[in-house]
């Protein structure tokens, strides 16, 4: 890291870094990216995924012939992906996936897209459609009076005398005639199959004991609403055991996120605003503006990016803007803590120990710094992404680490998937200044120990991604831990700028490859485009920052004038 008030200096031995970049390059390709687009091991059975369009046409077809459903506007159906998660996450855990994909995703996959389709009234169809072959998997209306949905948020005796008014008195041997067509049209001999409701309890369900995999069956569930048939849905079951662990994870994580993470990181935000006013002297208020503000623009363009998401979970056009003002709200406070780790952080090295981890551009020597810091970027970059490969290794040897989807975050949700590879930029930005830019400063303050310091900052931050779905939960915290440590290296010796940029790059290499595995033209070129972009924005301010334009320090006294 440069010191204060010295020409800016960042001439890092490449060289010696390019071993373990392509070491780190090779196991990333080798361990994350060939085993994704290997057909054998491919989460999806196979490659070629339809359209959305043509899901659409799918759903229209047989609402129409099937369900004599007319739809308002074909045209404006909305289609997303959803995923059964629990049911992918047991096979993974299990290690089943390939077995399944084999025998049964063909028709009851486990990723589907989801057509949704209006009609005057209010009341809407979810069609469930497979990703590969077009065909329909299931069912269910969505009626604009209906209280199902909040029904199902009831538990025990009062769900089930709630699930049994709503179905209005129907006996269970209406309810067979009522499923009977359904299954006679997917080939089912009832003979084979079991029913596992009684007469007097809400819906219908039968399992099919010949269809197994692992603990999983097939069932084949259907719901009922005012006399009629409410939805069919034929899917594995996840056993209770299974759904018992995840849901125990899921609320250790969530505990981990908001105490761990969220209160930790809003002590460093007041701290950052207290030292942002002690260090003023050294630092600048008007710094860090641009970033704060783009951080801003990214965080709004996420949530837009997701309003089909939102529209899948049912909400109306005003629930729609009261979540974007919501988010408005969080996105300037998120913007707020950038600002102020920026100027804060940037004071107290620049107080205490004399040091400049955020140069100003026009600094002499600022564009070619700019550029160093790209290149060690790119490299570090494929040295932490080979690492990582090594980390997700030892983790399923260890801790047996699986994990599941989770649609919310699918680039097939988003409404511009181009845009996704964006918020590598805001977390390359953003986490490096609270974490490492003031994060490790400002605890270093109390712990008297560098490597304490960044161990601290690395497990707040680690803590704040432990709501992803990954299992046991403990295990992103510990990969991240060590990537952590490693991002806190990069910036102590380099500076801020280098561990930005190793993160930005870091990030958009993967999710760039997200991008590549829709497998489209334009998506593919998106991708690949984002990988590149940090040499691109580092070019141009370099460009922009020739060397006569440096403003030169003032080491020394001007000479009086007599």
């Amino acid at each position: 890291m440069n010191r204060a008030r010295e020409p800016l200096k960042l001439e890092p031995n490449l060289k010696q870094l390019f071993v373990p970049a392509a070491i780190g390059l090779i196991l990333f390709l080798l361990f994350q990216v060939f085993p994704t687009f290997s057909p054998e091991s491919a989460e999806m059975a196979s490659p070629d995924i339809i359209s959305k369009e043509q899901a659409q046409q799918a759903a229209l077809r047989f609402a129409s012939e099937q369900l004599q459903f007319s739809a308002v506007d074909p045209d404006e159906a909305l289609v997303t992906y959803q995923s059964k998660s629990e049911l992918y996450g047991y096979l993974a855990k299990v290690k089943k996936l390939q077995e399944y994909n084999k025998t049964y995703e063909a028709k009851y996959p486990y990723d589907v897209y989801r057509v949704r389709l209006s009609e005057p009234g209010g009341d809407a169809l979810n069609v469930d459609v497979h990703m590969q072959n077009s065909g329909i998997v299931g069912f269910s209306y969505d009626y604009a009076r209906s209280s199902y949905d909040r029904i199902e948020l009831n538990k025990g005796d009062v769900q089930k005398q709630m699930l049994l008014i709503a179905e209005d008195g129907l006996t269970l041997a209406e309810k067979e005639a009522l499923a009977e067509p359904w299954l006679q049209r997917a080939g089912y001999d009832l003979q084979h199959l079991e029913r596992i409701t009684k007469e007097g309890e809400p819906r219908l369900q039968y399992v099919d004991r010949e269809s197994k995999i692992g603990d999983s069956a097939l069932e084949l569930r259907f719901t009922f609403e005012n006399g009629k048939l409410r939805s069919y849905e034929p899917l594995f079951s996840v056993p209770a055991s299974h759904s018992a662990y995840v849901n125990k994870q899921t609320k250790n994580a969530t505990w981990l996120t908001l105490a761990g993470y969220g209160l930790f990181t809003l002590i460093l935000g007041i701290l950052a605003i207290v030292y942002s006013v002690k260090t003023r002297a050294h630092t600048s208020f008007k710094r860090g503006l641009f970033l704060s503000a783009l951080l801003f623009v990214i965080q709004m363009l996420n949530t837009y990016n997701l309003i089909p998401v939102f529209k899948a979970q049912g909400m109306s056009q005003t629930g729609l803007i009261g979540m974007m003002i919501f988010y408005a709200i969080y996105s300037l406070i998120f913007s707020a803590l950038l600002y102020f780790s920026l100027v804060g952080g940037n004071g107290l090295w620049k107080k205490e120990d004399g040091l400049n981890p955020w140069p100003r551009a026009k600094e002499p020597g600022y564009g070619h710094y700019v550029l160093n810091s790209m290149k060690l970027g790119y490299v570090w970059a494929l040295i932490l992404l080979g690492i990582q490969s090594i980390i997700f290794i030892v983790l399923s040897l260890t801790l047996n680490t699986w994990s599941t989807t989770d649609a919310t975050q699918s680039p097939y949700n988003m409404l511009y998937p181009w845009m996704f590879p964006l918020m590598a930029w805001l977390a390359g930005i953003s986490e490096e200044a609270v974490y490492r830019l003031f994060g490790i400063k400002m605890v270093k303050k109390i712990v008297r120990n560098t490597f304490v310091a960044s161990l601290i900052t690395s497990l707040i931050w680690a803590l704040g991604h432990t709501l992803y779905p990954i299992y046991p939960v403990i295990s992103r915290p510990i990969e991240l831990v060590i990537i952590g440590l490693l991002f806190s290296y990069i910036f102590l010796k380099y500076g801020y700028l280098a561990a930005m940029f190793s993160h930005v790059i870091f990030n958009s290499i993967l999710m760039g490859i997200s991008l590549i595995m829709l497998k489209d033209t334009a998506n593919m070129l998106t991708g690949v485009f984002y990988m590149v972009l940090p040499a691109i924005v580092a070019y141009v301010i370099y460009r922009f920052n020739p060397t006569k334009k440096e403003k030169p320090y003032i080491t020394t006294p001007p000479h009086e004038v007599h």
